[in-house]
C-alpha cells in the first residue's frame, strides 16, 4: 500500500474545496515549478503540485532531496496569507507541526524549524518560499523508502517505523486538510500554534548546537519560539536560520 500511486480523484475527493491537486509523473522538483506558476500568474492560493518522482528534488540550505520513484510522498502548495508579512516565519513551522500531527501515531517530533523526527531519525522535511504576495510551501515524506534508499543514517521512514496499511494518497489528504485548519486558525489571528509547536518540538529544552549558514557555530541551550518563529536561546540570542544539532 505504501508505493500504491498518487490519485488525484480520491485525493480531491477528500480534501475541502481550497485545495486543487495535480499529479505529476516526473519532474525537476515540484517546488520550483509551482513557483515558476506563481511568477508567471497562473497559480492561485490553494494549488498543490504532487509527484511519484523527483530528478531534482530541493530542501532546506539550497539542498538537494533525492528518493526512488514512489517511495516518498513529494508535493508543493501554495497559500497568500493575510497576516503581516514579518509574521510568516510562521508558515513553515505551521507546516511542521502539521505534518507532525498526522504521524502522530509514530510519535512524530518537530526538529526546529520544520524537520520531523521520529525516534530521533529524519522522516519529512520542506522548503518555504516567499513570492510577491504569498508562499510556496515544499514537503517530502519518507514513506516506503528502505535502509538501502535512505540518503543518510540519521534519516528513516515509515515502512522502516511500521507502517503497513496507509497510502500515500491518504497522507496527502489528511495533511492538506490539517494543515487548512491551522493556517486558516493563525491567519485569522490565532496564535495557539505557538503552544502546539512546543508541545511537539523534539528541541526546546534541549542542549544544541547551532551551525549557521556561514559556517559559525554556536553551543547553547534552547528555550523558546519567538513571535516570528526564530529560535530563541536561553542566553537570549534569536536564531531564524542554520542547522541545529540536538546534543543531548
Amino acid at each position: 500500500m505504501l508505493s500504491t500511486a498518487l490519485d488525484t480523484s480520491i485525493i480531491n475527493a477528500v480534501v475541502g474545496q481550497y485545495w486543487r491537486v495535480s499529479v505529476v509523473e516526473l519532474t525537476a522538483s515540484t517546488q520550483s515549478d509551482l513557483v515558476a506558476h506563481v511568477r508567471r500568474g497562473i497559480a492561485t492560493a490553494g494549488d498543490v503540485i504532487a509527484a511519484e518522482y523527483q530528478s531534482n528534488g530541493r530542501g532546506r540550505l539550497t539542498r538537494s532531496f533525492d528518493a526512488p520513484a514512489r517511495t516518498a510522498l513529494l508535493f508543493s502548495f501554495y497559500i497568500q496569507p493575510k497576516r503581516n508579512r514579518s509574521e510568516w516565519g510562521w508558515i513553515p513551522l505551521i507546516a511542521g507541526v502539521s505534518v507532525a500531527q498526522i504521524l502522530s501515531d509514530f510519535g512524530a517530533q518537530v526538529k526546529w524549524p520544520n524537520d520531523i523526527l521520529i525516534n530521533e531519525k529524519k522522516v519529512s522535511g520542506l522548503i518555504a518560499e516567499a513570492t510577491d504576495d504569498g508562499v510556496v510551501v515544499g514537503i517530502g515524506i519518507n514513506v516506503g523508502m528502505r535502509s538501502d534508499d535512505l540518503p543518510v543514517p540519521t534519516a528513516t521512514s515509515l515502512l522502516i517505523e511500521g507502517a503497513r496499511n496507509i497510502t500515500r494518497n491518504d497522507l496527502l489528504g489528511k495533511f492538506l486538510n490539517n494543515f487548512e485548519k491551522n493556517f486558516s486558525a493563525w491567519d485569522q489571528g490565532s496564535d495557539e500554534i505557538a503552544s502546539m509547536y512546543v508541545d511537539l518540538s523534539a528541541t526546546i529544552g534541549r542542549e544544541i548546537a547551532v551551525e549557521y549558514p556561514d559556517g559559525r557555530r554556536e553551543i547553547g541551550s534552547a528555550a523558546a519560539i519567538s513571535s516570528e518563529g526564530e529560535l530563541v536561546l536561553a542566553s537570549g540570542i534569536h536564531v531564524n536560520a542554520g542547522d541545529i544539532v540536538h546534543l543531548r
